[in-house]
């Protein structure tokens, strides 16, 4: 199977006109009669949002006192004020949001790669909500000031796999249109630009690189994706016109993958943290994490009748309030357990995205489970790093993490480490000729024997999907080679041959076994152009190990990771921490700031002879921190077949194709076989 499937690369992909360009904006549009001409109308009538509040006593009287008290930021405070000003029928409240949102309107218009949507957004619920306190003077200053920013930003934020279309520009000119569509004359038309764009570019995105539910973008749909979905239902409310109806494959599986990018457990404030995935990875607490459970709970509200939604309720149940205090108009407006619960305990365990090339798995829905998450995917957008075949573990604390820090979009750390393959769980050809252009903007001088960067844009992204099917030579980088969960374990494999040069790698494919509860299987076949071209298997560990190579442990606070390395044969292990850490090829580049806990050492490993194709096999077992010792694994090389055992569970890889048969108790299963691979 594809990473985005073949349904979507036969999908006929027609973008229309540019966003916002003179034939959309200046179109002839009718205003839609389905529009209420009552306000409030973004969240439901006055009369609606009552009845929520006599519903939701505990959340919305947590609101009204972060309405009240007047400290919170402006998106907390001016929602909060905004809903208590609109239920009460409080004017002192309700002039004061509208104060708030004319700082918005008098002040500059914002451009760019700024949020100039969350500002537009704000002033839309004031607008909508405190209706009755707008003066008609300052009302004809917010369509001005609506229709300027517009106008302004025409050529902002216009690429559909980035965070910026979603969550900067659209979510907020969306609600303003709505808020204002009988009073403002541009507002229907500026809408209906909007969704043409969407449904023309956007929708087909999410389809491609969503689909599954997963994002290739990574960690960034965290910060984006509530925004937007509090547009679509604000959009859905306001009208019958229902936005999620025009990508499927990513909202009606979005909440399901968002509740698989959890790490077990609770952690800071009765938060659940989501695991990094390209730039940002939330290392430190924030209020994304609030974001992750509102969207999720939007989702589930939206698909409340479907039996995996009602098992994501379940889990959303276990995290009740939002993290952050002044979230809890959040609470109020999106928790609504009258939901019915599944049972989550019976739910699969484990999850494909295939858009993205995501695996997702647990041995259990416990908070003390193992975690696991597998990458195998194409390109898209300039968030994504140069990570295809990397893998993360998790046993009560990060185990196998992802390496580097976030300091800065194209600074010298960012583009020779943390984007690159070196700070991550995938693979190394070193061809002392290669070289790389800039990434990002910033400059590139690091060897690191990585992935490639060709792509015609620094950024390595693409605007839409029309674009990246006229240049998917370049972009189709990775495949999902297998995805079977048998229950008591589950087989992945890829193949991230395109992600290397051409002129250093003929294959590179992983396939992983991760037998149930606590191990994994990692087999790798990789074949260089020449003999000579150093490969290396690299393992992000988040401490230091103890132990002596062939076998490390890496112990992370209650968590612990055995790492057994099987082949190659008499292999060489090198330790990389300290001020080595960010360091290869006599050059250094360390952050410029700490982002929060990363991998504290770089494990590489490598052939000790010089070869035209090596095998490597690695058996990794995540415990308590208190485990002493786990089964020794054993390994049985042959020409043609690699076989681990570990325990009663024996294992058979072949070496000239990806395919692979297991045995447990002498029984044989047989995995999947692909003779291209």
């Amino acid at each position: 199977m594809s990473t985005s499937g073949g349904f979507y690369r036969m999908l006929g992909l027609v973008v229309l006109a540019a966003f916002f360009g003179p034939a959309s904006v200046f179109a002839d549009n009718s205003p839609r009669p389905d529009v209420p001409r009552e306000h409030p109308r973004l969240f439901g009538t006055r009369a609606e949002l009552q009845s929520l509040a006599g519903a939701r006593p505990e959340a919305y009287a947590r609101m009204a006192t972060v309405a009240r008290r007047g400290d919170a930021d402006d998106h907390s405070l001016m929602m909060s004020m905004a809903l208590v000003a609109a239920i009460e029928d409080d004017a002192l409240l309700g002039r004061r949001c509208q104060q708030l949102a004319m700082k918005f309107v008098d002040g500059p218009i914002r451009k760019g790669h700024v949020p100039f949507g969350a500002d537009l957004a704000l002033c839309a619920v004031a607008y909508d909500l405190c209706h009755p306190w707008w003066d008609e003077e300052d009302k004809q200053k917010l369509y001005d000031y609506v229709n300027r920013t517009v106008d302004a930003n025409v050529d902002s934020e216009t690429h559909v796999f980035h965070n910026g279309w979603y969550g900067y520009k659209n979510w907020g000119i969306g609600l303003a249109c709505y808020a204002t569509y009988h009073t403002n004359p541009r507002a229907p038309k500026i809408l209906a630009a909007l969704e043409q764009d969407y449904r023309s570019r956007a929708a087909p995105a999410l389809e491609l690189a969503g689909a599954g539910g997963g994002w290739a973008e990574g960690y960034y749909v965290h910060y984006w994706l509530y925004e937007w979905l509090l547009f679509c239902e604000a959009a859905r409310r306001c009208s019958s016109n229902d936005w999620m109806a025009a990508a499927p494959q990513f909202y009606r599986q979005r909440a399901i993958a968002g509740m698989f990018e959890m790490y077990p457990g609770i952690s800071q404030y009765g938060s659940r943290r989501p695991a990094p995935m390209g730039d940002g990875g939330g290392r430190r607490f924030g209020g994304d994490r609030d974001k992750a459970l509102a969207a999720r709970r939007i989702l589930v509200d939206r698909f409340r009748d479907d039996p995996e939604h009602q098992a994501v309720h379940a889990f959303n149940e276990r995290t009740p309030r939002s993290s952050v205090g002044n979230y809890a108009y959040k609470d109020f407006l999106w928790r609504d357990s009258t939901i019915q619960s599944g049972d989550l305990s019976r739910f699969r365990l484990s999850h494909i995205s295939p858009g993205p090339g995501y695996v997702y798995a647990r041995s259990s829905w416990d908070d003390d489970a193992t975690w696991f998450f597998f990458k195998c995917g194409d390109r898209y957008t300039a968030h994504q790093h140069l990570d295809v075949g990397h893998f993360l573990i998790y046993k009560h604390a990060e185990l196998a993490g992802d390496g580097g820090h976030y300091d800065a979009f194209g600074s010298t750390h960012d583009v020779n480490y943390h984007l690159r393959s070196i700070a991550h769980n995938t693979i190394l050809v070193h061809d002392p000729r290669e070289t790389w252009p800039a990434i990002r903007g910033g400059r590139v001088t690091g060897n690191d024997g990585g992935q490639h960067h060709d792509w015609p844009h620094h950024n390595g992204a693409v605007s839409d999907p029309q674009q990246w099917f006229q240049g998917r030579e370049q972009y189709d980088i990775a495949q999902l080679l297998a995805f079977e969960d048998h229950g008591h374990f589950l087989y992945v494999a890829g193949d991230a041959t395109r992600a290397y040069s051409p002129e250093k790698l003929d294959y590179f494919t992983r396939q992983i076994v991760f037998l149930r509860p606590d191990t994994f299987i990692v087999f790798d076949r990789v074949k260089a152009k020449d003999a000579a071209m150093k490969k290396t298997w690299l393992l992000q560990a988040m401490e230091v190990p103890s132990g002596e190579a062939p076998e490390l442990v890496i112990t992370n606070g209650p968590g612990r990771l055995f790492v057994q390395t099987l082949l190659p044969p008499d292999a060489t292990t090198q330790l990389y921490s300290g001020d080595e850490l960010y360091s290869y090829g006599n050059r250094h580049y360390p952050p410029s700031r700490d982002t929060g806990p990363a991998p504290k050492c770089r494990i590489e490993v490598s052939p000790s002879k010089p070869s035209q194709t090596d095998f490597f096999l690695h058996v990794l077992t995540a415990t308590d921190a208190d485990t002493d010792a786990v089964p020794r694994a054993v390994v049985a090389d042959s020409p043609l077949e690699t076989i681990v055992t570990v325990g009663a569970v024996r294992v058979a890889l072949a070496k000239d194709r990806v395919a692979a048969r297991m045995a447990v108790d002498g029984r044989w299963t047989v995995l999947g076989e692909h003779p291209d691979g």
